[in-house]
């Protein structure tokens, strides 16, 4: 069945069309690909918008989370009658009213081992929108073994990168970065903030990546990494090499543990106040967090663990909380090294409302 564009669709792409670089070919080129985005975040949020607005035809959105009102700064798909509700699910119902033409899937889990690899292989481009390490390693071995290329974005407070990741035999992300940061280095937006335009700019450049892909304009952004800061508006473009030694054959890899991720226990905010007096509680959130709620106990943010972490009362055991159970993992995961005869406890979903 050979493929055409509706007279609607024309109108829908007619910028595309008078473009002889695309035209109606180019067009049904992205009519026909399959894109999956991991994340529906920051960086997701303009992906999705661009994809979708350009009629890429299938568009794959897989993330677990649900709409906060911190989201609102930067993830503009969003509004405040979403909060609370999927993030998956409520970014497709958006952007089907900016293009009815384009087919979404929705993936409201959270990407694993167990479902990676049936996901990557279903599509024909992969872009990474996440926001910690243990994912961006994940994705890119499941790219990797299902020989899709990855377009990866990141964000750090003014700054941005872009790349992309095993197209055509090209290096892949364990060539760039072949082992992780700890976690006490490596805050996400929700422990140190982000300028709101940020992710908008690089999330925009990953959608551009995949475009070229498919139409085969321009050149593909492979074996380099792009740096850009929104601050200075410098950009610098940095070579790097494919590591040929590295093979990648499976997922089995515990990625949480490679990125220094260790294994925590939780307790409930229930368990805890009943037996409230068998716990002191740890709050690693910011000073302008806790002065509009906090639960009690010592105050030590993430970022002063390293000189403070010895002032930790740890008689008995200790309860970590931020506002999701994020940073209080990535706090346990610090001080398990550093306090090892101490017992940590993660406060489930966080500090309640």
């Amino acid at each position: 069945m050979i493929m055409t564009l509706s007279s609607d669709e024309q109108k829908q792409y007619n910028r595309h069309l008078i473009l002889k670089e695309i035209g109606e070919s180019g067009q049904l080129k992205l009519k026909q690909a399959k894109v999956l985005v991991i994340g529906a975040g920051g960086l997701g949020c303009p992906v999705l918008q661009y994809l979708t607005a350009a009629g890429v035809g299938t568009i794959g959105i897989i993330d677990h989370d649900v709409v906060d009102q911190s989201n609102l700064q930067r993830q503009i798909l969003y509004t405040m009658e979403d909060i609370g509700c999927s993030k998956a699910g409520t970014a497709a119902k958006r952007l089907s009213k900016l293009n009815p033409f384009v087919h979404f899937n929705t993936y409201a889990k959270k990407l694993s081992i167990g479902n990676a690899l049936s996901l990557c292989g279903e599509y024909d481009i992969i872009v990474d929108g996440s926001d910690n390490f243990a994912t961006r390693y994940l994705v890119n071995d499941a790219a990797v073994l299902t020989n899709k290329p990855l377009v990866y974005g990141a964000i750090f407070k003014f700054e941005g990168q872009v790349s992309v990741f095993n197209y055509l035999g090209s290096a892949t992300y364990r060539c760039l970065y072949p082992t992780p940061p700890k976690p006490e280095d490596s805050p996400n937006c929700s422990e140190i903030g982000v300028l709101g335009v940020l992710p908008g700019i690089i999330g925009s450049l990953q959608a551009n990546e995949v475009l070229k892909m498919i139409t085969g304009l321009g050149t593909v952004m492979t074996n380099k990494l792009l740096l850009f800061d929104a601050l200075s508006m410098q950009q610098q473009v940095l070579n790097f090499e494919k590591d040929t030694t590295i093979r990648i054959t499976d997922l089995k890899q515990d990625y949480e543990g490679f990125c220094g991720i260790v294994p925590v226990q939780h307790i409930t905010y229930g368990e805890l106040e009943k037996n409230r007096a068998h716990y002191n509680v740890l709050d690693v959130r910011e000073d302008a967090e806790r002065e509009v709620h906090h639960i009690g106990g010592q105050h030590i943010p993430l970022g002063d663990l390293p000189q403070r972490y010895q002032d930790i009362n740890t008689a008995l055991p200790v309860v970590v909380y931020c506002k999701t159970g994020k940073r209080s993992g990535v706090a346990i995961s610090y001080l398990k090294d550093r306090l090892k005869d101490a017992v940590f406890y993660n406060l489930q979903n966080g500090l309640p409302l």
